[in-house]
């Protein structure tokens, strides 16, 4: 388990309400209101990150479960050369889309075996606190923001 400070503060649960983050891919979240003096990753904060990740991983199975029937109600072999090769394409696309959001699937999954875990919200590379927004606006991070953009940074070098 990594090394855990206190000294940050934390936020309450959400009340429930459907309000905040209607564009996000976690469904309509309330985002944590921090609370003075609340201890970092506390029982309610990992309680929103769980249903978080539990919603994300209900909502895109949801949409494998739309594909799969869609696969099977549009099977149809069009005549016309052009009209085949739209539908090929489109199928393509959906079916890349799909394999990514079964990547994601696994890295949810992962995530929430590290809730499990007590090692949630915790850096793998530094041991720091990633922080609460970070953790909001993508709940699978395992870096703070300073080692993932030195981690991008090496990348970049690399590869350029």
């Amino acid at each position: 388990m990594s090394a855990k400070r206190t000294d940050v503060a934390a936020s309450q649960p959400p009340n429930g309400d459907q309000a905040v983050g209607a564009d996000s891919p976690f469904g309509g979240f309330v985002p944590y209101v921090p609370k003075e003096g609340e201890e970092y990753m506390n029982p309610a904060q990992v309680e929103h990150f769980r249903n978080m990740l539990n919603a994300w991983r209900r909502e895109l199975m949801e949409q494998v479960d739309r594909t799969v029937n869609h696969l099977q109600d549009e099977a149809s072999n069009f005549p016309d050369p052009l009209d085949r090769a739209t539908q090929e394409e489109e199928l393509g696309i959906e079916l890349r889309t799909r394999d990514r959001e079964r990547r994601l699937i696994r890295k949810i999954h992962e995530t929430l075996e590290r809730i499990e875990q007590d090692d949630y919200g915790y850096c793998d590379t530094c041991g720091v606190e990633i922080g609460l927004r970070r953790l909001e606006a993508r709940p699978t991070a395992t870096q703070c923001v300073d080692c993932k953009a030195l981690d991008e940074l090496r990348e970049r070098q690399l590869r350029g």
